[in-house]
């Protein structure tokens, strides 16, 4: 955790020693770390969904506190301001990197920059950003959101919320049948992807470089790699693979490239790549959002080849 070392000057150690048994619901909705915080030990929980009521998030840290025996610490991608709120008066731990940091049994509390609740509203959820490119891979149509929530591994909580959040800003409807819920659009796939690509965001967080032999090979292709695996462009110098946590190689990584030939470059995702894939690559849709902002020719061009393959392949697998 580099950003409480730039900002406050506390060394974040992490520990590799084994966790209590934790409940299973529990270990269904957090991942959990052990770390020393300047001396004292801490717990990271990171929420694999978006958070649920702050009443129930209460007690999950209480009961992983209970259990564990150090403070929990919830780390966040983002916070909405009322979410904030509860948190603050619940004095429940929090750090969202870049943005605020609240340690109350560090007697901390440091806010650079808060997320309001419009943004929240324009700026799609991770959660509904990959129900959405899963409806797009369905081909559109209509698609039963316990499906989605199976496939995706969501929570009833994320799913409503998720879809919740695609309905209102108008890119899906959604229907009642009975005690199942339906998600539709009269859109193509495309017109779908595009309607809502200024409201989707890069899903690629942060970027380091780790050691070859530091990094496993279950990990998925990403950036240029995974483009010239797509596309008939050369591969980088520098392989480039994608993760949705980057905590096992803090110690051993680098903010910059130090030697081409002993490092990948690690991509942490704002949600798990494998989610929308099977094979060993991350999902084209989501390989173009986080290339968007390229602006090499070369780089633009190759995207647009994927893309258009994308609408190929998904129209054969509804024709």
């Amino acid at each position: 955790m580099e950003y409480l070392n730039r900002v406050l000057g506390i060394k974040v150690m992490y520990q590799d020693q084994a966790l209590a048994s934790m409940p299973n619901f529990i270990i269904a909705r957090y991942r959990i770390q052990k770390v020393v915080l300047d001396g004292k030990d801490a717990l990271f929980v990171y929420p694999k969904d978006e958070l649920e009521s702050v009443n129930a998030v209460k007690k999950h840290v209480e009961r992983i506190e209970d259990v564990q025996g150090a403070p929990a610490i919830l780390v966040l991608d983002h916070l909405t301001y009322r979410q904030k709120e509860y948190l603050l008066r619940d004095h429940i731990p929090f750090i969202v990197e870049g943005k605020q940091i609240y340690l109350p049994f560090m007697a901390v509390y440091l806010q650079e920059r808060s997320d309001s609740e419009r943004k929240e509203a324009d700026i799609m959820l991770p959660s509904a950003q990959l129900l959405l490119l899963h409806y797009i891979y369905h081909g559109c149509g209509e698609m039963m959101t316990s499906e989605a929530s199976q496939k995706l591994n969501f929570t009833s909580t994320s799913i409503s919320r998720a879809s919740r959040q695609l309905e209102e800003m108008g890119l899906v409807r959604t229907e009642k049948r009975g005690v199942q819920k339906v998600i539709y659009s009269e859109k193509t796939p495309e017109e779908l992807f595009y309607a809502a690509k200024d409201s989707m965001g890069n899903p690629v967080k942060r970027t380091i470089f780790v050691p070859k032999a530091d990094v496993g090979e279950d990990l998925l292709m990403s950036g240029y790699t995974a483009l010239s695996e797509y596309t008939m462009m050369n591969p980088p110098a520098v392989k480039c693979v994608a993760a949705d946590s980057i905590s096992a190689w803090e110690k051993k990584s680098s903010m910059r490239l130090q030697n081409s030939d002993d490092q990948y470059e690690v991509q942490l995702w704002r949600y798990d790549p494998k989610k929308l894939v099977t094979d060993h690559c991350v999902d084209r849709l989501s390989l173009a959002l986080a290339l968007g902002d390229d602006r090499d020719e070369r780089v633009e061009e190759a995207v647009e080849e994927m893309l258009q393959q994308v609408w190929r392949d998904i129209d054969g697998q509804r024709n």
